[in-house]
């Protein structure tokens, strides 16, 4: 997230954080946008090392990578008290924003197709590549970092990441690891309605687990493999109950925007913000926010900025906010930023697709969605739900996406509709192997057993 939301607009009741989601439809006439955001792992290309928030040895760290893009592109700052944290485009644009150990993100604007986040990509890697060169650093394309502890990994000066690296332990025993050793890509898109967020949420839902198998890149942790070909979705799974997971009852007759309120209501808080400061109430109910009954702050009342910054504390593989988050696929090269985008647009953005998708996830129950999610991590492509194997799913899913692409007939100077971006996807279908395996063989293979050579077999290009 790249900000945190200041709305002091009091909440009445529940009903007005019902219609703060329900706002997110779009009017008959309104584009329906894309927003594709990634984390990359930042490291000194010389030592191979974490690069911390003020740098090392004289050489400039995180904050000094923010103020090199500051001073290119001219973006407003994002402070922490006095910390600088992060960038937002002036003119509503996107964003750059922090993650716990350092992960460097971009937070995309709202575009009209994937040729433009292909656009959006080029920009930012060229604007980020002059200023990292001049500081020594490069960017690992890998899920999970590969080589350092926990220890090891740099800790980023945000007020709401010490609040959440206390709470985590006590929830489940991998939150640390995906707060500072994780990155990920995900793309955000538009609904219509709450008919249209209800279907789109259930075909996001029961395809994230397709999704994790196809952009499986973290098979390295701790300097070798972890036996899983996406460690960032085992660890996933194992963070935190309250507000992870597949939402069986998004399934349920009956779901729409109140029901999701509902369930947010239930997830524990992890803080409220109030001017500079983040106050620790983790493990709070919002419902007491509401009633002024919140223990650690006796009468403060909710805001919608609270509502707000409260939904994105909440981690389930789609997330619900005045738009749909699909949270499934580990960072990867810049060819799967673009994948991800195109896929959901070709699967969202046309009528006869999402209907073709529904159909191809509406007889699974919710044990078998469970199942392929927890087998995933480890079998990729080979896991089976209701009979199929990801990988036919996955084949399935494409073409769908690719036809839905194609009606959308929206075309690059060379004429060439966003079913391209979808190559390295079929590539990875056609072969049966994703990117994580490509790489474990490269490990025991060229790479003979050296992590190190994740250093620069596994860079983002600048």
């Amino acid at each position: 997230m790249a900000r945190d939301t200041s709305d002091a607009t009091p909440i009445a009741s529940r009903d007005a954080l019902v219609q703060w989601l329900e706002s997110g439809c779009k009017k008959a006439g309104d584009p329906l946008r894309i927003g594709t955001e990634h984390e990359k792992i930042p490291f000194y290309a010389d030592t191979l090392e974490p690069v911390p928030y003020l740098g090392v040895g004289g050489r400039g760290g995180v904050r000094a990578l923010i103020e090199g893009l500051q001073a290119r592109i001219g973006w407003e700052p994002i402070m922490d008290r006095d910390a600088l944290i992060g960038l937002a485009d002036p003119h509503g644009g996107g964003a750059i924003s922090l993650e716990p150990g350092g992960q460097f993100e971009l937070s995309g604007a709202p575009l009209l197709d994937a040729h433009e986040t292909a656009q959006e990509l080029n920009n930012h890697f060229t604007e980020l590549g002059a200023v990292a060169r001049e500081i020594g650093v490069k960017f690992l394309d890998l899920g999970c970092s590969p080589k350092w502890s926990r220890a090891q990994t740099p800790v980023m000066p945000k007020q709401r990441y010490a609040i959440m690296s206390k709470y985590m332990p006590r929830v489940g025993s991998r939150g640390l690891d995906m707060m500072f050793r994780t990155a990920t890509v995900q793309v955000n898109l538009d609904f219509v309605s709450e008919p249209d967020m209800v279907k789109k949420m259930r075909v996001g839902l029961a395809l994230q687990p397709i999704v994790t198998a196809l952009f499986a890149n973290s098979p390295f942790l701790d300097g070798g493999p972890t036996g899983r070909l996406s460690e960032r979705s085992l660890i996933w799974r194992d963070t935190d109950p309250d507000r992870t997971g597949m939402l069986p009852f998004a399934f349920e007759a009956g779901f729409g925007f109140e029901r999701y309120v509902d369930y947010a209501l239930d997830v524990p808080m992890y803080f409220v913000k109030r001017g500079d400061v983040y106050h620790d109430v983790a493990g709070a109910s919002f419902r007491d926010l509401l009633a002024g009954k919140l223990p650690q702050l006796p009468g403060e009342r909710a805001v919608m900025s609270d509502w707000a910054n409260h939904l994105s504390t909440i981690f389930p593989e789609v997330r619900l906010k005045t738009y749909l988050e699909m949270r499934g696929a580990d960072s990867g090269p810049r060819s799967h930023m673009t994948a991800l985008a195109a896929l959901f647009a070709g699967l969202y953005y046309d009528e006869a697709s999402l209907d073709e998708a529904y159909e191809l996830v509406k007889g699974w129950g919710s044990d078998a969605r469970e199942k392929l999610r927890a087998d995933v991590p480890a079998q990729g492509l080979a896991a089976r739900i209701e009979e199929q194997d990801a990988r036919q799913i996955a084949r399935d899913t494409l073409a769908i996406a690719g036809r839905g692409l194609s009606r959308r007939e929206r075309r690059n100077a060379a004429g060439e509709d966003e079913a391209i971006y979808l190559a390295p996807l079929q590539e990875i279908v056609d072969k049966g192997s994703n990117l994580a395996e490509s790489r474990l063989t490269a490990f025991k293979e060229k790479w003979r057993g050296s992590i190190d050579r994740a250093f620069s077999e596994c860079v983002l290009p600048l």
